[in-house]
């Protein structure tokens, strides 16, 4: 079989006017998981990512990790879910559950998950919304399906997000959506999971692995955001 790893993007901005973009410590993560790659060896021979400028920048610190270049591949697939907007949406129906400017990050993370139930179930208005939950189901399955029909040697690198991510779990896995919007609040930035194929199959191996975060210098650069 076949062989891809997924990886999240590093930290993003969190709070910032622009969330599209890493943090100081999200590039470091990027180049870390690129130097934990090429301490083992590790070639990739096609880089697929989304259109995210976090996504381009993670993949960019990881092949500077690697000090290669990779041929990339871009899949709107791996987009991220656009979060604002359903969360917009959600509001409409729910206006007590905004989160005031400066609230911790505790309270966006329960509003995501209140939105991202309410999104999965048909509850929000169609009209207010970019993308429905099956369309977003649809294009992460389109990914597995291009995958698929991939033969390589070397493994394949992806980059995309979170929701991305946890769609893309729940497929090869057969889950809910409520086990979706859980994976969610799981994956770690700069995480990757890794799984075997092949034109009539995708297998899960490990998930959510930072084991170039795994040291006792870097205890504190495992984040979610």
């Amino acid at each position: 079989m076949s062989e891809f790893y997924i990886v999240r993007h590093g930290q993003a901005s969190f709070g910032a006017a622009n969330y599209d973009k890493l943090s100081k410590l999200g590039h470091q993560q990027s180049v870390w998981l690129g130097e934990y790659f090429a301490q083992r060896n590790m070639t990739f021979g096609q880089l697929w990512l989304g259109e995210m400028v976090r996504h381009q920048e993670t993949a960019a610190g990881i092949c500077k990790g690697l000090n290669t270049d990779i041929a990339n591949v871009t899949h709107t697939g791996l987009n991220e879910f656009d979060f604002q907007n359903i969360a917009a949406a959600y509001l409409a129906l729910h206006p007590k559950d905004v989160v005031q400017k400066g609230a911790p990050p505790a309270e966006y993370y329960r509003l995501l998950k209140k939105a991202m139930g309410a999104w999965s179930s048909e509850q929000l208005e169609p009209s207010m919304l970019n993308e429905t939950w099956a369309e977003f189901r649809q294009r992460v399955l389109d990914v597995l399906n291009a995958m698929r029909q991939q033969s390589h040697q070397k493994p394949i690198l992806l980059v995309s997000s979170g929701g991305a991510i946890s769609m893309l779990m729940s497929l090869v896995l057969e889950l809910e959506a409520k086990h979706v919007i859980e994976l969610n609040m799981q994956v770690r930035n700069a995480s990757y999971s890794q799984f075997f194929f092949n034109r009539d199959a995708v297998r899960l191996s490990s998930f959510n692995n930072v084991p170039h975060l795994d040291i006792p210098e870097r205890v504190g650069a495992v984040t979610f955001s």
